[in-house]
């Protein structure tokens, strides 16, 4: 691949210099005209590298980055919290998102010079507000490798019939996502979107027919399925937040809205994405939960594929390898040029085309891959993951940083002025949710965990032991 340079801005237009090119020639006095022409020449082709995505591309790279794991959580949580309830929470929530990312892409358009999430904390609260979000920011993200690698090692092991020590396999998908990870712009990652959508939907559809036709051949048919329209009998708080947690999940796509947008030919064009991505996963996420719950009932497990059975679950996570590892490598890709942008903001070695630029993000994207594979084995259970990532993170990105972004950075006059009084009541609102999803499910995650350690249901850390 022609890798001409990284385009991210990290920080306000003050501090998006550069201060040379470190060559050679460019240190001579005689040299500064050349020195500011190569520079200036760097930042034009570094821009027509990057900035190649139009609205149809930057929906493809959000769906890579947002329909994979969301969709393998979503039965469960239906067999939670019953079908009705599970069919509400998911468009209810889906809606919320579209919502939340409009007003991320206000904000992005109202402000060019953000380029990632932390960008707009420091217009919030400061230099506080900059690295309190761009340290959740990069947490998030290297969870979500994480979890990308706990389920890509369980794809694994189901395809080898646990043919391996379950840490072997681990190791094998952090490669796999360490490589996909290295191309440092999303233009060119998401050519192979296209790819990770039909693997994903394949992967869904087979589980869907397979599913059935189990049901359907066992006794007394699918209509003998043991689902229901109500939560499931004693039901406690924390089961049903993690429920609701790992719908959150599923919705997470604005964590990374400022990046891709920053790589947008025509920015304005970001409200056809965003319907476009939220309806489609709206629509995916609700067919998915309603029928596989309805074929498998309450055994239905976690990622759902494994609910396919025997050859058919074999099949399905073969089809579904190139889902779990484009989708996982992409938020890999996010973090390293956030990091990798603001470690060398002024330095030449942010236009990744040069010795010292690829040595240095080839270290990155490596280190954050090793700390990924070892949240994986650290936390070896994949709903109660999804859970901690949705509640630390997804409940600030997606709910109640939005909400503070409409009331600081958006809104015009009072909030009770007659114009910001319908917005006024839907921001407070979101930003509720997105405190009690903080409050409530951080709460569910840790007491699920506890539960599922004292009754034995997960194996240990850093084990050989296959993964559940």
């Amino acid at each position: 691949m022609s890798s001409i340079g990284d385009s991210i801005k990290t920080a306000m237009p003050n501090e998006m210099k550069i201060a040379g090119t470190y060559t050679p020639e460019s240190q001579s006095q005689d040299s500064g005209d050349d020195m500011v022409g190569d520079v200036a020449t760097l930042e034009a082709q570094s821009n027509a590298h990057f900035h190649r995505l139009g609205w149809k591309r930057l929906t493809v790279v959000l769906l890579v980055e947002a329909i994979a794991l969301g969709a393998l959580s979503i039965p469960g949580a239906f067999a939670t919290l019953g079908m009705i309830a599970g069919v509400i929470l998911t468009v209810g929530i889906g809606l919320i998102a579209i919502y939340t990312s409009y007003i991320v892409g206000k904000v992005k358009l109202a402000f060019p010079e953000v380029a990632h999430y932390a960008d707009a904390g420091r217009l919030m609260m400061g230099r506080f507000g900059y690295e309190l979000i761009g340290v959740m920011f990069v947490l998030e993200l290297t969870f979500l490798v994480g979890s990308h690698c706990l389920t890509g090692a369980i794809a694994l092991l189901n395809l080898t019939d646990n043919g391996a020590c379950s840490i072997v396999f681990a190791v094998v998908s952090a490669v796999i996502l360490l490589v996909l990870a290295l191309p440092p712009s999303f233009a060119d990652v998401a050519i192979l979107g296209y790819i990770d959508f039909v693997s994903i939907m394949v992967a869904i559809g087979i589980t869907v027919i397979s599913t059935a036709i189990i049901s359907g051949n066992a006794t007394g048919g699918i209509s003998a399925v043991n689902w229901s329209a109500w939560p499931k009998e004693n039901l406690t708080f924390a089961e049903s937040f993690i429920a609701i947690t790992n719908i959150v999940f599923a919705y997470s796509f604005a964590i990374c809205q400022f990046s891709f947008m920053d790589e947008m030919h025509s920015p304005k064009d970001f409200v056809k994405s965003i319907w476009a991505l939220g309806l489609i996963e709206i629509f995916i996420y609700t067919v998915t939960g309603v029928l596989i719950y309805a074929f498998v009932g309450q055994d239905v497990q976690s990622p759902a594929l494994l609910s396919a059975g025997g050859l058919m679950a074999k099949v399905a996570f073969g089809l579904a390898l190139p889902v779990i590892f484009i989708s996982g490598s992409i938020n890999g890709t996010v973090v390293a040029r956030y990091i990798h942008g603001r470690i060398y903001k002024n330095d030449v070695a942010r236009f990744i085309n040069t010795k010292k630029g690829w040595i240095t993000w080839i270290a990155l994207v490596a280190f954050i891959t090793v700390i990924a594979w070892v949240i994986a084995e650290a936390i070896p259970f994949f709903s109660d993951l999804l859970s901690i990532m949705s509640a630390l993170f997804i409940s600030g990105f997606t709910f109640y940083f939005p909400a503070i972004m409409w009331f600081q950075l958006l809104k015009k006059g009072k909030w009770y002025s007659k114009e910001n009084m319908c917005q006024s009541i839907v921001n407070a609102l979101v930003f509720i949710i997105g405190i009690v999803i903080l409050v409530a499910g951080t709460y569910a995650a840790v007491v699920d965990i506890m539960d599922q350690y004292d009754a034995g249901n997960v194996r240990g850390a850093f084990t050989c032991a296959p993964l559940e």
